[in-house]
């Protein structure tokens, strides 16, 4: 395995958009680092530059301790897994495995030897003998997760592969990853949309903004000391709700004014009317099963900011009804109005 470094990486197309905007990144050897943010944020093009598809504008990207920006991608030894499947129709699973290491000139033995691990690993080795046809849509994925591991490079890079699956195979799939990463030690680069996905995988996490990089850190960081509203907002479900800060001025800093207050729904707790920071009318409520998701109007006339609030399934609550809320003093977030950065 090698680390992936991204050393003020642009990318800039011929149409005059612009992409990638200095990216500085470090990914360790071993590291499973997950690109994360919104479409159009920069983090596919970003990827397709570490896999030689598309050529930086500036800067340069190093696979260990080599300089690859400009090196054709059959040449970089990395292994690169899309959304869509790409797996040959016409050949078998055991086949499909095979394939890459036969054009590089394995021997028979050492093929069969990683085809059956690979197979093992992921739970295909009922359906070695079958055809893409024949398999669902969560076995096919599989089988392009293994035609990549079978190859062993230096780099995995995912771009949004489990996409097209429905939400139980999504969750099974990416357990697989996990263990998958915990028994290879491999360096994974890994693109998605979806945060809880990037929360559950990435041992870090990169969230991305219009081609800059907001934060990297690890994904409880992102989510207890995000570096601005944007990542506040990006990061969590339900999303943080945001209050101007002289709603709240005794919990403000110097300026409550020229300040945001960031608060999630699950530091809010629901109370008696006149027991909390805040009276409230209750608007909708959501049962979840688990939980309650309360959506509620700040004043006891409602006619203040939205504000929802995770609460237990067991709380009394019904809409129109005027209640309390009580915020976690410990877990609040301030932003800069203008800037949106932290204060």
């Amino acid at each position: 395995m090698a680390s992936v470094q991204l050393e003020g990486v642009r990318k800039t197309y011929p149409n005059g958009h612009v992409a990638a905007q200095g990216l500085d990144l470090h990914i360790a050897d071993g590291e499973f680092m997950v690109l994360v943010g919104p479409s159009g944020c920069g983090k596919s093009t970003a990827l397709r530059m570490i896999a030689g598809l598309e050529t930086p504008t500036g800067g340069r990207i190093l696979i260990g301790d080599r300089d690859v920006t400009v090196v054709p991608p059959q040449q970089r030894d990395i292994a690169m897994v899309f959304q869509t499947y790409a797996l040959y129709p016409h050949m078998t699973v055991r086949e499909n495995l095979a394939f890459g290491l036969r054009m590089r000139g394995a021997s028979r033995a050492e093929i069969e030897q990683r085809v059956g691990e690979a197979a093992r690993a992921l739970a295909l080795e009922p359906v070695l003998d079958r055809k893409p046809a024949q398999l669902s849509g969560g076995q096919r994925q599989r089988v392009a997760l293994g035609r990549a591991i079978v190859r062993e490079p230096k780099v995995f890079l995912f771009d949004e592969p489990l996409s097209n699956l429905d939400a139980k195979l999504r969750v099974e799939t990416r357990a697989e990853l996990a263990r998958l990463h915990r028994r290879l030690g491999a360096t994974i680069v890994y693109v998605t949309h979806d945060q809880e996905e990037a929360m559950t995988l990435g041992s870090r996490v990169a969230v991305m903004r219009d081609g800059f990089l907001q934060q990297v850190a690890p994904p409880m960081e992102l989510y207890r000391y995000p570096a601005n509203k944007f990542v506040a907002e990006f990061v969590g479900s339900p999303a943080m709700n945001f209050l101007p800060g002289e709603i709240l001025a005794e919990l403000s800093p110097a300026n409550p004014g020229t300040a945001v207050l960031g608060v999630r729904p699950h530091d809010l707790t629901i109370v008696t009317a006149g027991a909390g920071d805040l009276d409230a009318l209750v608007d909708v409520v959501e049962p979840r099963g688990s939980e309650l998701l309360v959506y509620l109007r700040l004043g006891a006339e409602g006619n203040g900011p939205e504000l929802r609030v995770v609460a237990p399934p067991e709380t009394a609550v019904e809409a129109d009804r005027v209640v309390g809320v009580r915020f976690d003093r410990e877990r609040l977030h301030w932003f800069d109005e203008e800037t949106g950065r932290r204060v």
